[in-house]
């Protein structure tokens, strides 16, 4: 963990914006928040545990801070970084500061609303936080405290913005080719190989940008992408029922006879989900087929399934665009969905998928020369 028990002010920033930093810290707007988010913890602590202001002459009257304490009596000093808002991308940059600046003692950074995003790189940055949502997680090593809890998954505040998600087709093309393109695009080469236009490619950029999911640099040059979070993100935004009809089948003599079948298959098709990760990173016998067809009826009479409501264990699914097709490749006869569309298809299917979907991203980190262009 980034934080520890002890009590004291910190550094969080290089001397050349503290000033800028402390009077930001002493505004008033900041002190309200503070003053909410004491409140808030407080209705959430434990019996025998309290939280209330740090007195002035310990840390300062330009600094915020709360002190925690426990049953015994023992306290912590614990600092406040209270922001208005925080995006994926501010938080990165607050803990690349802290990375850089020593501290004393624990922080918990504070704000009206947090998203996941968010919430996940502090965590993972060892930095407590509480939003008046009700996503908290602070935690406290002396004395040992932790509390955990879940807010709202979306800021209520927040106003109608274009590009303010990744679901729907056109949003689907910028990410796989973000994903599958091993060099970064920018808007000019993403707009051309997805045939959208430039305007909205801009805007799906700066959505990324904001969330930390790519890096931009030189007037929007993209620079990198972080593509299994961003894979994740667009499994999120966008499940599997949202970019396609499903109809539901059956082949009760197994899998093996299915796949045997498509490889005498004039369809235009691509086997993804389970049947496409065994084929790719085996885990686990696949149960259920998953397999994005154009016609899915007619489909389905060629390769003899039948409609099932109950016991399925053949999903065809008619895509919204024709992205789920690009990068399919064939092996052993059969046309399997470029890696990228199979983990995403996996997070967010029925049974064991997503679990299949986070062992084949796995797989992908460790060998991305065999499937990034």
């Amino acid at each position: 963990m980034r934080n520890d028990a002890s009590g004291g002010n910190s550094s969080l920033v290089p001397q050349t914006s503290m000033l800028h930093r402390l009077r930001n810290m002493a505004s008033q707007d900041n002190r309200t928040l503070a003053r909410e988010a004491l409140r808030a913890l407080s209705n959430r602590l434990p019996g025998g545990w309290t939280a209330r202001e740090a007195p002035l002459e310990r840390v300062g009257p330009l600094a915020l801070a709360f002190e925690i304490v426990g049953p015994n009596q023992s306290a912590a000093t614990v600092m406040i970084e209270a922001r208005a808002s925080l995006d994926p991308k501010g938080a990165r940059v607050l803990l690349d500061v802290l990375d850089e600046q020593p501290r004393r003692g624990p922080l918990v950074v504070v704000a009206r609303y947090l998203s996941a995003t968010t919430r996940e790189r502090l965590r993972k940055g060892g930095v407590s936080y509480l939003d008046l949502t009700g996503n908290v997680r602070i935690v406290l090593s002396e004395p040992g405290l932790f509390i955990e809890t879940h807010g709202a998954s979306e800021d209520p505040d927040r106003e109608e913005r274009p590009a303010r998600s990744l679901r729907g087709p056109k949003a689907g093309r910028v990410v796989r080719a973000l994903i599958d393109n091993e060099r970064p695009l920018g808007v000019r080469a993403l707009a051309a190989q997805t045939k959208l236009d430039a305007g909205y490619v801009s805007r799906v950029l700066a959505l990324l940008e904001k969330e930390a999911l790519i890096t931009r640099v030189d007037r929007g040059r993209t620079e990198s992408v972080d593509w299994p979070s961003l894979l994740r993100r667009w499994a999120n935004d966008a499940p599997l029922e949202t970019r396609g009809t499903i109809s539901k089948f059956l082949e009760p003599r197994g899998l093996s006879i299915l796949l045997d079948r498509l490889t005498n298959s004039t369809d235009r098709y691509a086997v993804t989900g389970s049947l496409a990760a065994a084929a790719i990173a085996p885990i686990a016998p696949p149960r259920l087929a998953i397999i994005w067809m154009d016609d899915a009826s007619a489909a389905a009479l060629r390769l003899g399934l039948r409609q099932a409501d109950a016991g399925a264990n053949v999903l065809l699914v008619e895509p919204r665009d024709h992205i789920v097709f690009e990068g399919a490749h064939t092996s052993g006869g059969v046309c399997y969905a470029a890696s990228s569309q199979v983990a995403a298809d996996l997070l967010t299917s029925p049974g064991r998928g997503p679990a299949e979907g986070e062992e084949l991203i796995g797989w992908m980190e460790k060998h991305e020369k065999e499937w990034r262009k």
